[in-house]
């Protein structure tokens, strides 16, 4: 696929503005052509009327239908082949072992809201059927189910440059609601971004489906993205990314005349404790895993453990040096952007410079172009539980090691963290059981909770949740991973004293697709 830097406006193409920038190559500081022009606000007015338009006619289609468009997007994106790997490797400087397997995640992913689409249970049908004969009112018959919630802005994120972007999780539980989608690409891989959105605009083609369905802008500066929110057609948000980026598409959207909902995973440290049984058995095993997941992909993943808890001394600082050991072994790895990489660097001197605060360990140093050098850090319970800095995520690949002078003291510095996507405990039978008042605090503080296994790594099924209390997300009761997450993008709407034949075949009283309905307080089919 030829790459020429436009704007995507349903099935139009347009350069109408004048800024330009380009990708680089944060291996080498390369840039890569074509030149890509940022789109104008009559570009985004455009592809904003051009969803409105479609929605109607779009959420009236069956999920079959739908179901068949996600899959025809995961082969369009397949046949992309080896182009879309090498460019998007060239974009990121990451490799092509992890780039194949992100498109193959995010083409299963695809498949995944697809099948769910086919079954159709999804909506959530309840009925209440009549009763004229009740005393001392009659009961009017009442059925209502989840529909799809209006043309929705979806922003892509950095560090998954396609299972987070233009076809990743956002668009793909917009589309499998009824929604029209506008998404914002990311300035890092505009090339990655243009090739996906031609894949699904050739789906949208081979499917002879409405023009709108899909459209993507391009540009670097703040005020593409906040023009999309602020446009009075956009009624929902799917944002991945840094706390600062995140909140202030917030603030935006509640300051609307309509306010709209802005689903936003922001930072997360991903805290991991581990308790003093499995250290004394597995202390070695689990300080391996722990580094190894720490500077997995440079640490940009958002469920890096950016933060581990462990007891006292002895065995304690032995498991901590430990970690230490490992992470001096690391080398720097390669930072998706040159601005991550400044702000990691920020970031570990700002820590450093906090009370208490000193470095345990710090990997090998490549001295080439944007290099995020591992550190693990150190600070004792006190000051962790004075300093609010000490909570806030460092992007890398780095992580503050937290030393409790004991069970109740670990158990305060569960308390009073934030909320984040993950909490991990480490610990045997035995600990768990001392432990349950800890497994109780994270349970408020997380939005998963793993035992004896490390955060990075997110399974896309149907019982994921990716998203936590804020400041993690701006909405702890949604998911950005999984079937679930097409909740955010759908709202229910109830149906009273409606004759049958113009009832949604959801809510129909034959049932006609045969999905499972709670129908007068019992699921059936």
């Amino acid at each position: 696929m030829e790459l020429n830097g436009q704007n995507f406006l349903g099935r139009d193409r347009s350069r109408q503005g004048e800024k330009q920038f380009q990708a680089t190559n944060p291996s080498n500081g390369e840039k890569l052509l074509p030149f890509y022009f940022e789109a104008t606000q009559d570009e985004i007015d455009k592809a904003v009327q051009k969803a409105a338009v479609a929605f109607p006619r779009y959420r009236k289609l069956n999920g079959e239908t739908r179901a068949l468009l996600l899959l025809q997007i995961g082969e369009e994106i397949m046949k992309l082949g080896e182009p879309l790997i090498a460019r998007c490797c060239r974009e990121t400087g990451l490799p092509d072992a992890r780039i194949t397997g992100e498109r193959g995640r995010t083409v299963n992913q695809l498949g995944l809201f697809a099948g769910m689409l086919k079954e159709g249970s999804w909506v959530d049908a309840r009925i209440d059927t009549a009763d004229p004969g009740r005393k001392p009112a009659p009961k009017p018959d009442i059925r209502s189910m989840h529909i799809a919630l209006g043309p929705v802005g979806i922003f892509g994120a950095s560090n998954f440059p396609i299972a987070f972007s233009v076809a990743g999780g956002d668009t793909a539980s917009a589309l499998a609601a009824g929604c029209t989608v506008v998404v914002k690409a990311h300035p890092a891989h505009p090339g990655t971004c243009e090739m996906v959105a031609g894949a699904i605009h050739k789906a949208i083609e081979r499917m002879k489906l409405p023009d709108g369905i899909f459209s993507m802008v391009q540009g670097a500066s703040a005020e593409v993205g906040i023009s999309l929110v602020r446009h009075p057609g956009i009624k929902a948000i799917g944002f991945t990314g840094s706390s600062a980026g995140g909140k202030a598409l917030f603030d935006v959207a509640a300051s609307r005349p309509e306010p709209i909902p802005v689903f936003a995973e922001m930072g997360s440290v991903n805290p991991v404790f581990i308790l003093p049984g499995i250290m004394a058995e597995k202390g070695a095993e689990i300080a391996e895993g722990l580094a190894a997941s720490v500077t997995l992909g440079s640490g940009q993943f958002c469920t890096n453990p950016g933060l581990f808890i462990t007891e006292g001394t002895g065995e304690g600082d032995r498991f901590r040096q430990d970690v230490g050991e490992k992470i001096k072994k690391i080398n720097a790895g390669i930072m998706l952007t040159s601005g991550i990489s400044k702000a990691c660097e920020q970031g570990i001197l700002t820590l450093e410079k906090q009370r208490g605060v000193k470095i345990l360990a710090k990997g090998a140093e490549s001295g080439g172009f944007n290099a995020g050098t591992p550190y693990v850090l150190l600070v004792s319970s006190e000051n962790f539980i004075t300093n609010d800095l000490l909570e806030k995520e460092v992007f890398g690949p780095s992580t503050l090691a937290v030393t409790a002078a004991g069970k109740d003291d670990l158990v305060r510095i569960a308390e009073k963290m934030q909320g984040n996507l993950t909490a991990t405990i480490y610990g045997n039978d035995q600990d768990l059981e001392n432990y349950a008042e800890l497994i109780s605090v994270l349970e408020n503080k997380v939005g998963r909770l793993i035992i004896n296994g490390f955060p990075t790594g997110v399974e896309v099924c149907h019982s994921m949740v990716h998203g936590g209390p804020f400041p993690t997300t701006t909405d702890a009761r949604s998911t950005s991973v999984g079937t679930a997450a097409i909740y955010r993008f759908a709202r229910r709407v109830c149906y009273q004293n409606f004759p049958d034949r113009m009832l949604p075949d959801e809510l129909k009283e034959k049932n006609p697709l045969g999905i499972w309905r709670l129908y007068n307080g019992e699921w059936k089919k």
